[in-house]
């Protein structure tokens, strides 16, 4: 069993969110076993900005549902869409 890395889209729920906060809470927000490679910023409209973590988690029954669920409990976000899933 090795590990999946997943590229997940985060939507805040208003361009005047801090973004760099936003980032922390993400991260104090994951599941025992998964980790942060990196994160992107995608320019959506209108000044909102998504947040493209690339999490990495075991490659075992319930794949990147924690991690979703996890960053849909974090106040600020509106939305979580996994974009892109692969093994390492």
């Amino acid at each position: 069993m090795g590990d999946v890395a997943a590229k997940i889209k985060v939507m805040p729920n208003s361009p005047e969110v801090d973004l760099d906060e936003l980032q922390d809470d993400l991260e104090a927000a994951l599941p025992q076993g998964a980790r942060i490679r990196g994160f992107e910023r995608d320019d959506v409209a209108f000044g909102l900005v998504a947040l493209l973590p690339t999490v990495i988690v075991p490659d075992d029954a319930g794949g990147t549902e924690a991690v979703e669920e996890a960053f849909a409990d974090v106040e600020s976000v509106e939305s979580v869409a996994v974009e892109n899933v692969g093994r390492l």
